[in-house]
């Protein structure tokens, strides 16, 4: 992508900021960044320039996984856009690599700028997935330029439904489902493309209010992966559809403290196999859940011997999984 060459000033950046918040708002010092390599030196009310266009620099971006909630993420900046005074999400260019185990397969997991620039191109007219652009800055770094998605997270909303699980599974859990099927034939698409998400996580999606619907977000990690080129993205669906199912984590030290009678009935295979503290077996703490959902539960269980290689395999069973709790329940979602 050609870099085009940076011609507003400071004078013209001010005048760009006063239009938007007012005269009295305008910083008295700031920078004017064009080469984003060290993050860290970008400040608050700075302005980072990418394709002649203006970004103000406001709050890092928060983490949510692994214990870290609420660590801000240097490197991913919510800005407004100065020209059109639209919020945006910055992601500036961050190496990071780690090393993880699913099923027993370990797996080297590392943010590619690059993937996730082609993924918003291949997405762009996709409903299911954030969009954006990516521009490199003098400095030759990628950096994606996202449209500010404005809702919660799905898990959220999800927690929210019911006054108990039984409320739950019968009178919400069937909508959840479609929603969550919508979803992974949103994941089908990219894997079509030869493509993956690489970070499949349940605070990666976002009800957009405004268009009503669940849309992924976050797919910079890709992986190197074993025999199945697809199996870090099934391991996340699964355990997104356990959270959905349970209405929330079900977890073994709960259960051992508050629902003893229930944690003497668990066995080590009915256990998550990615999460050991977390039942997958739902089935032996909800027994209204159906055998054909049950059984795409179990499929990433600690018992499992079959998993799925693909999302064909796995919507094949929701699709019979819906059924029957259409029947169970009455409910047309």
């Amino acid at each position: 992508m050609t870099q085009p060459a940076e011609t507003l000033r400071e004078a013209d950046i001010r005048a760009l900021i006063a239009r938007h918040a007012g005269a009295d708002r305008v910083p008295t010092n700031f920078q004017i960044i064009t080469d984003t390599s060290d993050f860290f030196k970008i400040e608050y009310n700075d302005v980072v320039l990418l394709g002649n266009v203006p970004y103000w620099m406001k709050r890092c971006e928060k983490e949510g996984r692994f214990g870290l909630d609420d660590e801000p993420k240097f490197w991913v900046r919510r800005a407004i856009e100065l020209t059109t005074s639209a919020t945006r999400i910055l992601k500036l260019v961050f190496f990071e690599e780690f090393q993880t185990v699913i099923a027993g397969v370990k797996m080297t997991c590392f943010r590619s700028p690059k993937k996730e620039a082609r993924l918003l191109d291949l997405v762009a007219g996709h409903k299911n997935f954030m969009h954006g652009r990516w521009v490199l800055d003098a400095a030759g770094n990628n950096v994606r330029i996202l449209e500010f998605i404005r809702g919660p997270r799905f898990d959220d909303v999800v927690t929210s439904y019911g006054s108990n699980h039984h409320d739950y599974f019968y009178n919400f859990f069937p909508r959840v489902l479609d929603h969550f099927i919508e979803l992974v034939e949103s994941v089908k698409f990219l894997h079509d493309q030869g493509e993956k998400h690489g970070d499949i996580r349940r605070d990666h999606i976002i009800w957009d209010e405004e268009r009503q619907v669940n849309r992924w977000i976050d797919f910079d990690y890709n992986f190197q992966q074993g025999e199945s080129l697809f199996s870090f993205d099934m391991q996340g669906l699964g355990n997104i559809l356990i959270f959905l199912v349970g209405r929330g984590d079900v977890l073994v030290p709960d259960l051992y403290h508050n629902q003893r009678a229930l944690f003497d009935t668990l066995w080590g295979e009915d256990l998550s196999i990615a999460y050991k503290n977390r039942v997958a077996n739902l089935q032996k703490i909800y027994p209204y859940i159906p055998d054909s959902l049950n059984r795409i539960l179990l499929h990433f269980s600690q018992g499992t011997n079959f998993f799925y290689e693909n999302t064909d395999q796995m919507l094949e069973d929701l699709s019979v999984a819906r059924a029957d709790m259409i029947s169970l329940t009455g409910r047309q979602p």
